[in-house]
């Protein structure tokens, strides 16, 4: 297949008219090496890299936890239809033989081109403060134990890639001298001071889950976790941009304070994504959807209601430049779990996960 015209998004964060050259679905350099010459006319279009989503529970009346490998399947067909090509479907805290299965799940789905590829697990519980579960249930909270993130590694096929750690809870800075070599360790859920959390990172932890989510504000005499990431060159940060989770003010500030290199934008979607108004299932709670908005009975935000693809578009529409929102969704959650060898740019040897949208950033076709 042939790409002609279109303005390929480059990985200096510029759009050059390109021609993309694929064979058996990865970039290649020449029109030569190509079997199939069909052509795509990109003309007026750009062309982005397929969006990697690190953390996103489920969507269109699905969810990972639900241990259901044909409702996966349909979840990954929602998120490529939606532009996102490479997923890590994400866990609730729950009991420790349901977490198994549900890890187990992840390797009976196989080769599904029609869907987005699963690039890993994110283990988002259950090593949390119970101060700060969000909407993770507290019975199920347990302490920091590697074997227990092992045997569940196992079960997956060595498939995690992110682990939730609140850093403040007993045992777990123990937990990260023993594991950061094995997994990227997600500082969240948290009450933890500036001080645990810079030495949480001193010791490994170079990734915050859904960064001002479950966690301490930053206060200018208190700067928590927030504060402990911003000085951490090496610390990559998650933000949920849906409107709702984050205001529009601090996205942008925050775009800044971080700089381009170190914002991760995720959906943190839940099964009511894509769906009309009701009520849903969140990690074993009830879960009411309304205009894109998830809430628990009490009030607290459960996860979104909103596709990694609508958020970059979101974060676009406040005022972020085109180029850090790309960025954003694409090479920085790709780096964060160490595959942007394979993907998160349109770069020769890379795989072909392509998307063709308007200037606007509407979503034309993903190839």
């Amino acid at each position: 297949m042939i790409i002609k015209n279109g303005e390929v998004f480059q990985e200096d964060g510029s759009f050059q008219i390109q021609d993309l050259y694929v064979e058996n679905h990865k970039i290649v350099a020449t029109e030569a090496e190509v079997t199939d010459k069909t052509v795509i006319d990109a003309k007026g279009l750009k062309v982005l890299p397929g969006l990697v989503d690190v953390h996103s529970h489920g969507a269109f009346g699905h969810d990972f936890s639900d241990a259901d490998p044909e409702g996966l399947k349909i979840i990954l067909k929602y998120e490529k239809s939606h532009g996102v090509t490479s997923y890590c479907p994400t866990s609730m805290t729950l009991p420790a033989e349901e977490l198994k299965e549900i890890f187990a799940t992840i390797k009976t789905v196989g080769d599904f081109p029609e869907g987005a590829t699963v690039r890993g697990i994110n283990m988002e519980g259950p090593f949390l403060d119970p101060k700060k579960k969000g909407a993770h249930v507290e019975g199920y909270i347990r302490k920091p134990d590697a074997e227990f993130f092992r045997e569940l590694n196992a079960d997956s096929g060595n498939m995690v890639k992110l682990v939730t750690l609140a850093p403040n809870v007993e045992g777990a800075m123990e937990f990260i001298d023993e594991v950061h070599n094995e997994v990227c360790i997600s500082l969240g859920h948290t009450g933890a001071d500036y001080e645990t959390a810079s030495e949480a990172m001193r010791r490994g932890a170079h990734h915050v889950t859904h960064l001002y989510n479950a966690m301490q504000p930053l206060a200018h005499r208190a700067p928590g976790l927030i504060g402990a990431a911003s000085d951490d060159e090496q610390c990559m940060v998650e933000m949920i941009c849906d409107g709702i989770h984050i205001h529009p003010s601090v996205i942008r500030g925050t775009f800044r304070m971080f700089g381009p290199e170190r914002i991760v934008l995720i959906s943190d979607s839940m099964m009511a994504t894509g769906m009309e108004n009701g009520t849903y299932q969140l990690g074993g709670q009830e879960v009411t959807m309304k205009d894109c908005k998830a809430t628990l009975k009490d009030g607290t935000i459960a996860g979104s209601a909103t596709n990694l693809y609508d958020c970059m578009r979101k974060v676009v529409s406040f005022g972020v430049p085109v180029e850090e929102a790309v960025f954003a969704a694409t090479r920085n959650p790709a780096k964060s779990i160490g595959i942007y060898d394979e993907v998160g740019s349109l770069s020769v040897g890379k795989e072909a996960d392509i998307l063709l949208v308007t200037d606007d950033l509407e979503l034309k076709k993903v190839l």
